[in-house]
């Protein structure tokens, strides 16, 4: 079977992201977990290399954290060896398998940018997340609002295949489009940041 962009970049992924962009890769886990409770149950979607999932961990009571790449999932393995509390596990973000309303917080990490049916995929995380819970979406954004920056363009050469980009109006705008409620954002600044859409479910 054909490795994937994703199982192939694995190995290095952690530190390309450091190298280019620190502040932000950590500063988003950490500004994600902060809108968890303690001793909750969370989702987390296209986990990659566990590099959100460790700051959920801290807190959650349970964290179930899938990905399609497998070798996303071995590095998540090793880097979240530490936690007993977490369940990795192969899954698609268009279909969970989980029944509705089952986590309190569901997290999708940069990966809204990369799917053919965006839309489809946020209705799948509000589907699985309880009434009253949050669905917390972090992508990251491009600074400059004509054209891709050169890290976005060689990544994206490279296999990553980008759907779209955003930059924070345009990300604002995506949700709003989409007929999503009770939206709030934050960001996380770095050399390319992350916008997190937070919504309540209501």
């Amino acid at each position: 079977m054909k490795k994937s962009f994703w199982d192939c970049i694995a190995g290095v992924y952690d530190l390309f992201e450091r190298l280019y962009n620190k502040r932000c890769y950590d500063g988003t886990g950490a500004k994600v977990a902060s809108y968890i409770k303690e001793d909750s149950r969370v989702l987390e979607c296209a986990c990659g290399t566990g590099s959100i999932s460790r700051y959920l961990a801290e807190k959650a009571g349970f964290l179930r954290a899938v990905d399609l790449s497998s070798g996303m999932l071995r590095q998540a393995e090793k880097n979240l060896r530490n936690f007993h509390n977490v369940r990795l596990c192969k899954g698609d973000i268009y279909d969970l398998r989980c029944r509705d309303n089952c986590f309190d917080y569901v997290v999708a990490g940069n990966v809204i940018h990369l799917l053919d049916e965006p839309y489809k995929a946020v209705d799948e995380l509000l589907r699985v997340c309880k009434k009253g819970g949050k669905v917390i979406i972090p992508t990251y954004i491009n600074l400059q609002k004509k054209g891709n920056s050169l890290p976005v363009k060689l990544i994206d050469k490279a296999g990553a295949n980008f759907k779209r980009q955003f930059d924070e109006d345009s990300y604002k705008q995506f949700f709003t489009e989409g007929g999503y409620k009770n939206v709030v954002y934050d960001l996380v600044d770095g050399r390319m940041p992350c916008a997190i859409a937070v919504i309540t479910k209501e």
